[in-house]
């Protein structure tokens, strides 16, 4: 689990570093012009790497949990100690689905909304009596993020 939870991220941050770095070279390439390839702005980058940075910040503090201090006061507790560890295990699995859930079905309710939101306004442009209808179709797709925000709350709840 710890290796997926390094791994993960680095992998993400370098396939699309190579990404964005591939089409800004290929831009100046293919053109066959002098002029500078649009890439990045610097603001872009900042906030990328600030959000980097913050996001290895996380990883960290997630990956070095100590014992917390109710745990060092007795001796009765180094019995419960491995029990507590399974535990913090089995939760921390839970909170990280329940993240996976809620970021996948928003993500999906988004590209769904999006689809489904320019078709209706298309359609309304030609007639527009054909609201009520889009409305609901465009309301269908954003339901996608509800459903992923009940299994978190079911899954935390589990936690």
């Amino acid at each position: 689990m710890t290796v997926w939870l390094l791994a993960l991220p680095t992998a993400v941050v370098v396939a699309v570093s190579w990404r964005t770095w591939s089409r800004t070279a290929g831009r100046a390439v293919s053109r066959g012009t002098t002029r500078p390839a649009r890439g990045p702005t610097v603001v872009a980058v900042v906030v990328s790497g600030a959000l980097l940075v913050a996001a290895l910040a996380v990883l960290a503090v997630a990956l070095t949990d100590a014992p917390s201090a109710a745990a060092a006061t007795g001796t009765a507790t180094a019995v419960v100690a491995p029990a507590a560890e399974t535990t913090s295990a089995i939760n921390g699995s839970a909170l990280i689905g329940a993240a996976i859930a809620v970021a996948g079905s928003s993500i999906g309710a988004a590209i769904a909304v999006a689809y489904t939101g320019a078709a209706a306004l298309a359609a309304m442009s030609e007639r527009p009596e054909m609201f009520g209808r889009a409305m609901v179709v465009v309301g269908l797709a954003e339901g996608i993020a509800i459903y992923g925000l009940i299994v978190a709350i079911i899954l935390i709840g589990k936690a």
